[in-house]
């Protein structure tokens, strides 16, 4: 919606003293944390009691780069709490996970948990946030589960020129490993369920975001996060397809990539071993279950990102033919480079297909994780090694994660070596370094 003159705060406006972040994860820790270093005494909601217990110490339960520093300050200020369940507030950040079930449906029940356990504490005048990513239409089933939970609150889809509690839907747009700087800098999408809650919900996020803050509707920016992902998941898609043709034709996906990036008007991404991480993996099937007749591109990106990783794996098996015992070094297990999230990650299900196979030896190097993943741990065969015993020891280098310890590999070392490099990190593929 168009910013509107005739706009005005209401007498229901407030200072946001106390904020309430429902999850802390991804978003809501870091979140959390940059509320309660600019001054806000926030209460972190989580229904992992272990996560409530380290956050409670002042560390983080996931690795990000000033992160720990800035969890610490803030407990250590009591400017951060936090608990189990949700405690009344001026304002309410749910920022809970929003996975997919087996039929690419979003799996909304963490939303509708939070919605029901925060409208037990709402007073009005409190503004609630949904930052979750969801499917269109979302935010005004999350109304109604507050309304069913608390009749006696006037929503903004039952009552929008008069209601008791202001709702607006603001999607995260930050990246691991760059959390702290993006959540700060990055432009913000803010989509009331009336201009007045958008405003309202604005005005928060003036406390922390130098990045614009655009007003739009609810509707819009949970399409507007959607297509945000699934724009770059159709055109990772294309490039892992095209190295797909590039290996059949026997042709160096990364020069030709690299040669036809010259042209002014062509920008081709870089190839994988497939696409990963909780948004682009994921958001773009909450927009096909939306429209599943409008969005067959959408649909044949997904698949074709898919298709990669089995491609990798067979490309794998293939060269493992060739050894009586072989042993096949993975390098990286998370679903992008120099972070320790594995979620939807290709790497780690290529690993987890190869290690069902117990006539070879896997070994696994991963920099950032401190053990293996349970999936991983108990196969006998599957051993975590540093880079060098990997690089001694493995006929087979399969290089699945760009990360930056693995661009410091004495080249010299992986010439005697079978090398599939998922990534062009070191352009060996076909014999030599490029």
């Amino acid at each position: 919606m168009p910013a509107s003159a005739s706009w005005r705060p209401s007498a229901m406006d407030k200072p946001f003293d106390r904020i309430c972040v429902m999850g802390l994860g991804y978003i809501g820790l870091p979140t959390a944390a940059t509320l309660a270093s600019r001054g806000v005494d926030v209460i972190g909601v989580d229904v992992n009691e272990s996560v409530v217990a380290k956050i409670s110490e002042g560390q983080s339960h996931f690795s990000e780069p000033d992160l720990d520093m800035l969890v610490r300050s803030a407990v250590s200020t009591e400017r951060l709490r936090a608990v189990s369940e949700p405690e009344p507030a001026d304002a309410f950040l749910v920022a809970v996970p929003t996975p997919f079930r087996a039929d690419h449906n979003a799996d909304l029940s963490c939303v509708e948990a939070a919605a029901r356990a925060i409208a037990r504490v709402l007073e009005p005048g409190n503004l609630v946030i949904l930052e979750s990513t969801c499917p269109v239409g979302t935010t005004l089933r999350f109304c109604e589960w507050i309304a069913e939970e608390s009749p006696d609150l006037r929503l903004p889809h039952e009552e929008p020129a008069n209601p008791d509690i202001n709702v607006t839907y603001c999607p995260e747009r930050i990246l691991p490993g760059r959390m702290i700087l993006e959540l700060v800098e990055n432009d913000r999408i803010i989509g009331g369920m009336t201009e007045t809650c958008a405003r309202r919900a604005e005005e928060l996020y003036e406390i922390f975001v130098k990045g614009t803050l655009h007003v739009s509707n609810a509707s819009t920016a949970e399409l507007v996060k959607l297509t945000e992902n699934a724009y770059r998941d159709v055109n990772i898609a294309f490039a892992n397809e095209l190295s797909m043709v590039c290996e059949k034709l026997d042709v160096d996906v990364w020069e030709a990539i690299d040669l036809a990036n010259r042209h002014p008007r062509v920008n081709i991404l870089k190839p994988g071993p497939g696409v990963g991480g909780h948004c682009i993996a994921i958001d773009p099937w909450f927009l096909i279950a939306n429209a599943p007749e409008e969005t067959r591109l959408m649909q044949a990106a997904r698949r074709v990102n898919d298709v990669k990783s089995h491609a990798v794996l067979e490309r794998v098996r293939r060269q493992m033919r060739r050894f009586r015992e072989p042993v096949v070094a993975c390098l990286g297990l998370s679903y992008k480079p120099d972070v320790d999230d594995l979620r939807e990650s290709p790497a780690l299900h290529i690993v987890e297909e190869l290690a069902r196979d117990d006539e070879m030896q896997l070994l696994v190097v991963e920099p950032h994780l401190k053990t293996l993943p349970a999936t991983l741990a108990e196969a006998i065969h599957v051993e975590k090694v540093e880079m060098n015993d990997a690089l001694s020891r493995a006929d087979i280098l399969v290089l699945l994660v760009g990360h930056r310890e693995f661009r410091k590999v004495d080249m010299r070392k992986i010439y005697e070596r079978v090398v599939i490099d998922t990534v062009g990190l070191w352009r060996v593929d076909r014999g030599e370094p490029r």
